[in-house]
Formats: C-alpha cells, structure tokens, sequence
C-alpha cells in the first residue's frame, strides 16, 4: 500500500497562515486516511512558525523567504522542507499532495513575491526539495493524476 505526503491543511488541521481553515473535501482522500496511508505535514509549522502568522511569498531574485512585514522567514521555511523529506523517507513516500501556491509546497506556480497575489511559474521549497529525491509532488489541481497512480 503506497503511502503519500499530505498538505496538513487539506486534513483539515488549524495550520495555514491566516489561520482559516480550508481542507480539501475529496472522496478519495477520506478513503486514504481510513486505509492509513497518509502522512501529513505542514512544513511550515514543522519549521517552528506560528499559526496565525504573516503571509510570506518566495523573493525570486533572491530565492529568500520573506513575510509582508520584511521578516525573512527563509530557514523556517528550508528546516520545514528538510522535515517533510525526513517523513518521506521514513515511510518511504514516493508521492506528494501538496498546497499549491504556497512559498512551501506549491508545485507549478508561487506568488511573485510582490504581496498583490500575482502568481508565476515556480516552486515551493519543500516541493523541490521532494522533486530533488525522486518525490513525485501534486497538488489539489492535479489529484486526479495522483488518483490514477497510487489507486
């Protein structure tokens, strides 16, 4: 049975930023919690950030982490990330559902940075850093993908 990495956020946890809670309502993801096989983490609060906490958006030119108040939050974010990996391995998790979006765990695309919820093509730090060691991420736009492998 293939175990897979889940956003905490999709489970419904208290652990995104604004401190709103957004789970992921999907059938099949109830069917994989009652089986056991997801994981979850939210790298963020793994990096030791609080919950509610400020909004942070990756810096591209400079690949920092910072929050709205020019905070860099930078290492939470990449201790986070490493922690993500660490569960992975630990149950050797090959498959990633992940927030999209997020300066963490977005998989496509990231908010640019400037704060005024414009979006580009680019990675969350624990996405690539999973991508980096053969973790296949996906997110709540591609789960039909995931459905098809892991199912």
């Amino acid at each position: 049975m293939k175990k897979i990495l889940v956003s905490a956020c999709f489970l419904g946890a208290n652990v995104r930023y604004d401190g709103v809670v957004k789970a992921l309502d999907h059938q099949r993801l109830l069917k994989w919690r009652k089986e056991g096989r997801l994981i979850s983490v939210c790298p963020e609060v793994a990096g030791g950030l609080p919950t509610p906490r400020a909004p942070a958006e990756l810096q591209p030119k400079s690949s920092l982490i910072v929050d709205n108040l020019g905070v860099d939050v930078t290492n939470a974010f990449l201790h986070g990330a490493k922690h993500a990996l660490q569960l992975c391995r630990m149950h050797g998790i090959k498959y990633a559902l992940l927030k999209e979006y997020s300066p963490s765990c977005g998989s496509e695309q990231i908010y640019d940075g400037s704060f005024n919820q414009q979006k580009i093509n680019g990675m969350g730090v624990t996405a690539r850093l999973l991508k980096e060691n053969d973790i296949t991420v996906y997110s709540e736009l591609t789960l039909g993908e995931l459905i098809k492998i892991v199912d």
